[in-house]
């Protein structure tokens, strides 16, 4: 009987020493997270919105876990002083400058610090410290936000069944053209056309690029001219003429035209015969002696001819003229033989 209360008492004091081991391995872990134990410095940082954070939540620095939050105060300003403990070991990354910002453990976790930047020429952070407050993500504003992108989402899809009902219907130029068999026609017969314009573009294409080949073949008149040097000098003297007589024609158009003035005017002959009437008439009136003198002049000769003194002289004449004439029909006809 005394045994077996002596086995139950060492089996009770077993898990009651095993209850105290767990116990104090419990506390020791727990007070090393909360940096109960062993060296560590107090920051602060003041933000204007804690954002969800509380006693006990972690403090994060390049991806590791630094220290714990120790308080969470307000200030007379209305804003929210936050405590933080790091640990002596981390503090020697952790300088003046760097920002404290308040971000979340997952999308929907524990809210916690995340203490970023700090350049390196700026002393390490001590005791007491503030570091500087910045603006974060916050899930709040980032859900809102959704909310406001879902809201839209949702009115443009409204605004698409709208207008898919509008097309399914036949309204507009879009539901006539998936509804009006004549527009499908006509657009048919437009796309035909466009293809056959294509077709033609490619022809013009191909004959362009043939034209240039024979450009550039040796022996045509083209690939001389494009080549040919001494065609070229030609061209050029030959451009270098047709300029001259070019300018010489227009001298001479403007000379006509200067000699056209001219006759237009009284203060030469031909201007004065051209324009002058009473002049006209004198020429007309001398014209007029002129012919009645030739015409008494063949009279007189008529009449010599047939006076005895010259009647000779004329015979004499006239035989000469008839040899004449004999010889040259002589001579013509022994050419013909």
């Amino acid at each position: 009987m005394k045994s077996a209360e002596k086995k139950r008492s060492v089996i009770v004091g077993l898990f009651v020493l095993i209850g105290i081991i767990i116990l104090l391995a419990g506390i020791f872990i727990i007070g090393g997270q909360q940096n109960r134990f062993g060296g560590a410095i107090k920051v602060t940082a003041i933000f204007d919105n804690a954002a969800g954070l509380k006693k006990g939540g972690n403090v994060w620095f390049s991806g590791v876990k630094v220290g714990t939050i120790r308080e969470v105060n307000f200030t007379p300003a209305s804003q929210v002083e936050i405590v933080m403990v790091i640990n002596d070991e981390s503090k020697e990354y952790i300088r003046k400058d760097a920002a404290a910002v308040i971000s979340s453990e997952g999308f929907i976790g524990n809210k916690m610090i995340v203490i970023e930047g700090g350049s390196s020429d700026i002393p390490f952070v001590e005791d007491g410290d503030q570091l500087r407050a910045k603006e974060g993500n916050d899930t709040e504003a980032m859900m809102a936000t959704l909310q406001v992108n879902n809201e839209n989402l949702v009115a443009i899809t409204n605004d698409v069944k709208a207008l898919s009902e509008r097309v399914r219907r036949g309204e507009g130029t879009i539901g006539a053209f998936f509804t009006d068999s004549l527009m499908a026609e006509n657009m048919k017969a437009m796309l035909a056309n466009l293809n056959q314009a294509a077709l033609n573009s490619r022809k013009v294409s191909e004959n362009l690029a043939a034209f240039s080949e024979k450009l550039n073949s040796e022996g045509g008149l083209a690939g001389d001219l494009l080549t040919d040097t001494t065609i070229f000098a030609s061209l050029k003297s030959s451009m270098a003429q047709l300029e001259d007589i070019t300018q010489n024609a227009s001298l001479m158009t403007d000379n006509l035209s200067e000699a056209t003035g001219k006759l237009k005017e009284d203060d030469n002959a031909l201007g004065l015969l051209l324009n002058d009437e009473e002049t006209a008439a004198q020429v007309k009136e001398t014209m007029k002696n002129l012919e009645e003198s030739t015409e008494k002049l063949n009279q007189n000769m008529e009449a010599l001819q047939h006076n005895f003194l010259f009647r000779g002289f004329f015979r004499k004449q006239a035989k000469r003229e008839e040899e004449e004439k004999q010889d040259s029909i002589k001579a013509a006809a022994d050419i013909n033989k």
